[in-house]
């Protein structure tokens, strides 16, 4: 390919012809998609990286030979196009990552750059519609927030190591052959990375269930009183200790009293807000609209719901819109 068309593709300007090459290719970005996610915390870089994942593919096929499996050969790829970007970058958080909880009657701050923080990835960029139920619910686990910001604490390779056996299940062999190192540098690098999430008190607790009756129940509820912003319904859906965030803001907020003055003070132009509903890193989402001066509703924020039992255990509240609704297929704005 010439510079231009290459240039053409990275951007995704141009499409080229399908082949039966191309096909293959894109038969493994979703699954690329989420491994990339979970090492970069950020969804755009993710796909970002797969792109120049499938691209150096595409340009190297040829030297290629089948000498191991492609699917093997692309996570080779992936990975150190991922270590590549990770290289001389902060480490992505979320709020509750940066410091204690905050009150509702301190200032908000000024706001951090979109580079510091761990950001949403729509479902079905990370999870086949068609997949295996099983697989379905360990991909849900390993891409919830708090997981993937916890995975941010460990080196690069530890991060690979970590999310290749752990998750994805690979086996020491493989690892080390992808790595370029030792069987027992992987054993050694998982020992640390498995200490390091224990002591983060956060884990790949296994298989997520899908929602129960009671859970879709609760959504509802929540659904009902942010709409009508009825604070003392919406409290009473929050466990005692819920977290409630607001990306790109380092401040958060823990008690039903500081969030209820929150909500009613500076807060207080969500009142009427609409909620339309999708899903975010395998838990319940919102893009949530508020009304506009002219009429009609906004953009104001993505909402991703942590629920835990039969109560939200943390709502975070992502505030770029601009870039976020249009990755989620959220409208522009909503009609009155």
């Amino acid at each position: 390919m010439t510079d231009l068309v290459v240039e053409s593709v990275r951007t995704g300007t141009v499409q080229l012809p399908e082949t039966d090459l191309d096909a293959r290719l894109e038969g493994h970005r979703r699954e690329l998609t989420a491994y990339a996610y979970r090492m970069l915390g950020s969804a755009f870089e993710a796909e970002d990286a797969v792109q120049e994942t499938l691209l150096r593919a595409w340009r190297g096929f040829d030297r290629f030979e089948g000498r191991s499996e492609l699917r093997s050969w692309l996570y080779r790829i992936c990975t150190n196009v991922c270590l590549t970007m990770l290289k001389a970058r902060q480490r992505r958080a979320l709020p509750i990552d940066l410091g204690p909880a905050g009150s509702a009657a301190g200032p908000l701050g000024a706001p951090l750059p979109e580079t510091a923080w761990i950001e949403p990835i729509p479902d079905d960029r990370v999870m086949a519609a068609n997949a295996d139920p099983a697989d379905v619910a360990v991909a849900r686990e390993s891409i919830r927030l708090a997981f993937v910001a916890a995975l941010q604490h460990l080196p690069p390779r530890q991060r690979a190591v970590l999310i290749l056996r752990e998750v994805l299940r690979w086996r020491a062999t493989e690892v080390a052959e992808l790595l370029n190192t030792s069987v027992a540098s992987v054993n050694s690098a998982l020992q640390r990375a498995r200490a390091s999430m224990a002591a983060a008190n956060v884990a790949d607790s296994g298989p997520a269930e899908p929602m129960d009756v009671q859970q879709q129940a609760l959504l509802a509820r929540y659904v009902d009183a942010f709409e009508r912003y009825d604070m003392d319904a919406l409290t009473s859906l929050l466990h005692q200790d819920a977290k409630w965030s607001m990306p790109p803001f380092e401040l958060w907020l823990q008690t039903h009293e500081d969030v209820r003055r929150w909500c009613l003070g500076p807060g207080i132009g969500c009142n009427g807000s609409r909620l339309v509903p999708t899903m975010a890193n395998g838990l319940p989402a919102f893009g949530q609209y508020k009304p506009a001066a002219g009429g009609g509703y906004e953009p104001w924020s993505l909402q991703v719901l942590d629920i835990s039992g039969d109560r939200i255990a943390g709502i975070t509240f992502f505030l770029d819109t601009a870039r976020m609704f249009p990755l989620f297929g959220l409208p522009p704005r909503l009609g009155s």
